[in-house]
């Protein structure tokens, strides 16, 4: 098994978002932030390629919105994700796979674009099933006020007509060595991937646990829907990762792709923070 990082390009969200009621004077001391208080996050996707299976766990904004939405989302950064697949010798007719961890834009809106007409849309990888949770699916159908601005249409209805759709609807064993796991406090049914290889275990986080800073149980994004079950769910899944070694790939995190756990006297903490292509 092997497994890369697609970097996708980077945006750039509000510190106080991202760190809830952490005051400023403590999160920034662990992740920067502009004059505007605007912290730039990655929007990292993972590749893992199993023997034929290759499966893409999301696929950044992708670039259906309109230039005034984008505009908020102060994109920036040099890679993309067809240029990050090319550069490692992949194609997106090679992607067997698309595992969502969510359907909110910046982690699914790559996965479908214009045609070439410009009056529809078709399949990024016309040759993947992509997987979703039901409780996600569910919600992007029916989204609650605070959350209907980060769900389009365009960005899965077109998947759903072709056929390449399918739902997860319990935690389990996707692929052989690649389990999901639901979680419910940043959004209902929200997938956290857990891979398991020859040498370790990696866990694609996304919004979960979204940056190194956001690894204590109290450091909270205040994107999140549920925060009592965010603190309860990431309690419970910290403590598992530290007893079983689970190395953390942050889907967010612009400095750190990847950190090790440590058990403290005041709780999980972040231990060593590499980059995958350094995990031997």
């Amino acid at each position: 098994m092997e497994i890369y990082n697609i970097e996708t390009g980077n945006f750039k969200c509000d510190g106080g978002a991202m760190f809830s009621v952490v005051p400023k004077l403590l999160w920034s001391r662990k992740y920067p932030s502009d004059e505007d208080n605007l912290c730039n996050c990655a929007m990292r996707s993972m590749l893992v390629v199993d023997g034929e299976r290759k499966i893409l766990i999301d696929n950044g904004t992708g670039d259906k919105q309109s230039a005034e939405f984008f505009k908020h989302q102060h994109l920036n950064g040099e890679a993309d994700l067809l240029s990050s697949l090319a550069n490692i010798g992949f194609q997106p007719t090679d992607i067997t796979d698309v595992v969502f961890t969510h359907l909110h834009f910046d982690h699914c809106g790559g996965a479908v674009k214009h045609n070439e007409k410009g009056d529809g849309f078709e399949l990024v990888f016309p040759n993947a099933t992509h997987w979703v949770s039901k409780l996600q699916w569910d919600n992007f159908r029916n989204p609650n006020i605070r959350e209907a601005d980060a769900y389009f249409q365009e960005n899965i209805v077109p998947i759903k007509e072709a056929g390449k759709l399918k739902f997860v609807e319990k935690d389990g064993e996707l692929f052989p060595d690649f389990e999901v796991r639901l979680v419910n406090g940043h959004t209902p049914g929200l997938m956290v991937s857990i891979i398991k290889n020859e040498n370790y275990t990696i866990v694609f986080a996304g919004d979960f646990i979204p940056t190194t800073a956001n690894v204590p149980v109290k450091w909270l994004a205040s994107y999140d829907l549920n925060p009592k079950a965010s603190l309860h769910e990431k309690e419970v899944f910290l403590k598992e990762a530290v007893e079983n070694n689970y190395i953390l790939f942050f889907q967010h995190d612009i400095i750190n792709e990847c950190c090790s756990l440590v058990q403290t006297t005041k709780g999980v903490k972040v231990d060593k923070c590499f980059s995958l292509t350094d995990i031997k």
